[in-house]
């Protein structure tokens, strides 16, 4: 073991396996040092089918209950969490007043993002089969979220609305397309971005960005028009990615 491309290796090997609760790497002496539950058998034998040579040096009980990559991710987490949620409030408030269902539409998606964070983090440390059961509420989530979202734009399509303020929609969602950018780029940094519940909060985020791009687009159109539509149909499309990336999340719960 001694360069990054076989600690990745490592890594992606035992990613998954129930009880590893964190990896040390000493490099420069060769060295692993694996926090884990129950007996070290099933991990000598996945390390071995490698060959890199390895071999245990000891095996000890430890009081550390505390883990350094488990903190990390809650740190990162709440984050996000509270970026969502606020841009939920923002979104919500703005697209009220200024009669956008693309910013309605936009702010109970960060609110799913939000909720969807505070699972996750119920999941930091846990067991796979965990993680996967939040990928699966993060899943039918969205999913439920997405049928009364539908029902909200077909109400509207029905109904007489007032033309939206374009202007109001396009500069809140400048600010939520910087918000999510960041989001994303926090979450792509973190070494436990290939698990379950990671992925589905990435999958969320980036899903968000389209959305931003599209309600930008839809205030445009809504100034050229001088018509609501563009905002409407807009906010149906939000709903469809909602869909899609709910069934990206429940695939990862499988």
């Amino acid at each position: 073991m001694d360069c990054p491309s076989e600690e990745n290796l490592i890594r992606m090997k035992l990613d998954g396996m129930d009880g590893i609760r964190e990896l040390t790497f000493d490099l420069s002496n060769r060295q692993l040092t694996i926090y884990h539950q129950g007996p070290p058998t099933p991990i000598e034998t996945a390390l071995s089918s490698l060959n890199l040579g390895s071999r245990r040096l000891s095996s000890q009980a430890s009081a550390k209950t505390t883990f350094l990559e488990d903190s990390h991710q809650k740190k990162l987490l709440w984050t996000v969490l509270i970026i969502n949620f606020a841009f939920f409030i923002i979104e919500m408030t703005t697209g009220l007043i200024s009669r956008s269902m693309g910013l309605v539409a936009d702010s109970l998606d960060m609110l799913a993002d939000a909720f969807v964070y505070a699972i996750s983090l119920y999941a930091v440390g846990g067991p796979l089969l965990r993680k996967k059961k939040v990928a699966k509420v993060a899943g039918y989530f969205q999913l439920t979220l997405a049928s009364l979202g539908f029902l909200e734009v077909l109400r509207r399509f029905l109904g007489a609305e007032k033309l939206p303020d374009f202007s109001t929609m396009i500069v809140v969602s400048i600010l939520a397309l910087i918000a999510n950018s960041i989001c994303l780029y926090l979450l792509q940094k973190s070494k436990s971005k290939e698990e379950a519940h990671m992925k589905a909060s990435m999958i969320f985020t980036s899903n968000d960005i389209i959305i931003n791009l599209g309600v930008i687009t839809a205030g445009l159109f809504v100034l050229w028009t001088q018509t609501a539509y563009p905002d409407l149909i807009v906010g149906t499309i939000v709903f469809l990615l909602v869909v899609q990336g709910a069934l990206r999340i429940l695939k990862l719960g499988k």
